[in-house]
């Protein structure tokens, strides 16, 4: 529990040292990773070098974990989208299992979660076959798995990975991306 409020403490202070300037950054990158330093800088008023060092600055504060494409999982032929409720006994305070849970390829997330259930996962697989395969061999040769309960997506309304800013991070940002 400390280190949660400690965590919480680090977060609170980020975003308390973040400006106006630094928010409206942080939207143009998340709405489009390949935008320029140039058009940022013209989006916002700002000189490139200047959008330059405050990104680099975002980058060293852990704000910006890191830039990546979105690809499409049913083109890739990984259509089957499904969350697995893992039930483990594992002793107090361990995340072995959730480590190695991570390590699984088609594992997209994993979660430590309150309740009955210890983790919620979310993985991608070509078909339910190919997710048996996952449950009986991967998820059933971990020891400490006692029982798991899989929720098969049948359409997706929306997925997001953006994160929402406080209000007033939009400006300067347009349509043309």
């Amino acid at each position: 529990m400390i280190v949660m409020v400690d965590v919480m403490a680090e977060n609170q202070y980020l975003l308390a040292t973040m400006d106006q300037r630094d928010l409206d950054i942080l939207a143009l990158l998340q709405d489009n990773g390949r935008i320029s330093n140039s058009e940022i800088g013209r989006r916002l008023g700002v000189a490139p070098s200047a959008i330059l060092e405050r990104i680099r600055k975002l980058e060293r504060q852990g704000a910006i974990r890191g830039y990546s494409a979105k690809l499409d999982a049913d083109q890739l032929g990984l259509g089957l989208l499904s969350f697995i409720f893992v039930q483990a006994d594992e002793r107090p305070g361990g995340a072995d299992l959730g480590g190695r849970l991570a390590a699984i390829p088609e594992v997209q997330e994993v979660h430590h979660i309150a309740g009955e259930d210890c983790y919620l996962i979310k993985v991608r697989c070509r078909s339910t076959e190919a997710l048996g395969k996952l449950l009986k061999q991967r998820l059933g040769a971990f020891e400490e798995v006692r029982r798991t309960r899989s929720i098969v997506v049948l359409g997706t309304i929306r997925e997001e990975s953006s994160l929402p800013l406080p209000a007033g991070a939009a400006e300067g940002r347009d349509d043309r991306d």
